[in-house]
């Protein structure tokens, strides 16, 4: 189990292991949630967004460009795909 040291400020630094354990960036902010008997809990605080900000993301990544009916017959295809996969198994 790691240990860490506190500065006579209060503050801690985390190993880098601890926070690649938990998914931490430089920049990024920890949770931490108090427990009774004088522990605590730390997460990793994820960034809630909207929908709306991955509208486009994929814009201009490729050449293909497909009609609705072209991505619902490639979807069809995949799910059939996935069916007769899963009863081979």
């Amino acid at each position: 189990m790691p240990i860490v040291s506190t500065t006579s400020r209060g503050q801690v630094t985390l190993r880098k292991e601890i926070l690649q354990h938990v998914g931490i960036k430089p920049g990024e902010k920890l949770e931490i949630e108090l427990l009774p008997g004088g522990e605590f809990r730390g997460r990793a605080v994820r960034k809630k967004g909207r929908i709306e900000n991955v509208f486009g993301m994929l814009a201009d990544k490729t050449d293909v460009k497909l009609s609705i009916e072209e991505m619902d017959e490639a979807i069809g295809e995949a799910i059939i795909a996935e069916f007769k996969r899963g009863i081979r198994r």
